[in-house]
């Protein structure tokens, strides 16, 4: 294994590693969607279907997280749970209604230039984390990571994918086929290990996961498991990640008090609907937001450039400054709406704008509907070493969590 100082000069490293699976009968009624997408009545509906739903683990609720480690151990005992024999990289499949994804689940080299963080993070989650996976000492679930292939890599996961048997082959309730191979054979691991090693990754989702990661390796003087984390690898020239945006919500400021407000900021328009609203976001150009919340809905365009200027941090690059996570962060919430961007004082809702007006309502304040960022100004940002303002992107689709598991033991 290497040092701590060489693994930060690697190039992108995905190793293999020795998988915990489930052995229940019942192998969708265990999985989960990742942690920070499941509400605490998801979470009460995933453990109604199965007692060993893998939100246990990775949900504990706080202080809770040596019943995690409990859990997780007396699982492995009984036999819930099972490590494979022979360490290898997983070859996971996604199929759905109009989509397919495919790619390689393994150990991710922490550290490394070649994993290159978009978007900045909060800390509450990564404490939260980082408390979950000391407690643990396991990776319960893996960050996504994108990246330029077209290579060795990629032409194994689909000869795999479509040549062997799966380990895995279950279907979830939204009704995603999901399917699991391992890649045990040393040749081939070299062999991907050898394409890998020039190529970089975009962390396109587990941001706050991989500060936990890099928090967990600065705890351990020396080598050890902890310089590795579990990763979802992804081919975006085989299959382009879907893009979508994060709302945003803000309890106790009214609906009428952000648009008059909004309305000394740029161009402000009343829609009789939420529908059409959203359907004027679809075509705006250059920044937009809908606000929405009780009363009609309003479309803030065309933000003032010079209020702009005057907000945004000058050594940011004029990319980043179109953004329009970056316009709400640095102008509208703290310049328009004096709101501090925090966890506490603005809530975010990934992709259904209408739970974020209802989230709105029964918080007496205002849903902030965005379009998402376009794939290209997130890589572009990312590639020059800048971050977009938290919860920017929401990349999919994502990994299901519970189908391999990485514990330190096992290393």
């Amino acid at each position: 294994m290497p040092d701590m100082e060489s693994s930060e000069r690697a190039g992108l490293v995905l190793r293999p590693f020795r998988g915990v699976r489930f052995t229940v009968d019942d192998l969708a009624a265990v999985t989960s969607p990742p942690y920070d997408l499941v509400s605490p009545d998801d979470a009460r509906d995933l453990l109604s279907r199965h007692p060993n739903n893998v939100v246990r683990l990775i949900l504990p609720g706080v202080s809770h997280y040596g019943e995690a480690r409990d859990e997780l151990l007396e699982w492995l005992e009984t036999g819930v749970l099972t490590v494979d024999d022979l360490p290898g990289l997983y070859v996971y499949e996604q199929n759905g209604v109009g989509f397919l994804q495919r790619g390689l689940i393994g150990a991710v080299c922490v550290g490394s230039r070649a994993v290159l963080p978009h978007e900045h993070v909060m800390p509450g989650p990564v404490a939260d984390r980082l408390a979950l996976m000391r407690a643990t000492e396991a990776n319960l679930e893996p960050i996504f990571l994108v990246y330029e292939g077209g290579g060795t890599a990629s032409r194994l996961v689909d000869d795999v994918a479509t040549q062997r048997f799966p380990l895995v082959d279950l279907r979830t309730r939204d009704g995603v086929h999901h399917r699991l191979w391992a890649v045990t054979d040393p040749d081939e691991v070299a062999a991907v290990a050898e394409d890998l090693r020039d190529r970089q990754a975009l962390i396109a989702d587990g941001h706050h996961r991989y500060a936990t990661y890099e928090a967990l390796r600065s705890d351990h003087p020396g080598p050890g498991p902890w310089d590795y984390g579990l990763a979802f690898l992804v081919d975006s020239t085989a299959y382009p990640p879907d893009l979508k945006p994060i709302h945003r919500v803000i309890p106790g400021l009214p609906l009428e008090e952000a648009v008059t407000r909004a309305k000394g900021a740029g161009q402000v328009h009343e829609f009789t609907s939420l529908e059409d609203a959203l359907a004027g976001l679809a075509t705006a150009s250059g920044p937009a937001f809908v606000l929405a919340g009780e009363g009609p809905p309003h479309l803030l365009t065309d933000p003032d450039p010079l209020q702009i200027g005057h907000a945004m941090p000058a050594e940011r690059s004029a990319r980043w400054k179109s953004l329009d996570t970056s316009v709400l962060t640095m102008f509208l919430l703290p310049k328009v709406w004096g709101i501090d961007d925090s966890e506490q004082t603005v809530l975010v809702v990934h992709h259904d704008a209408e739970a974020a007006v209802r989230l709105a309502r029964a918080t007496g304040g205002t849903a902030v509907v965005l379009n998402p960022l376009a794939t290209d100004d997130v890589l572009a940002v990312a590639a020059q070493g800048e971050r977009v303002p938290r919860k920017s992107t929401s990349f999919g689709p994502k990994p299901r969590t519970g189908l391999v598991l990485r514990t330190f033991a096992t290393e």
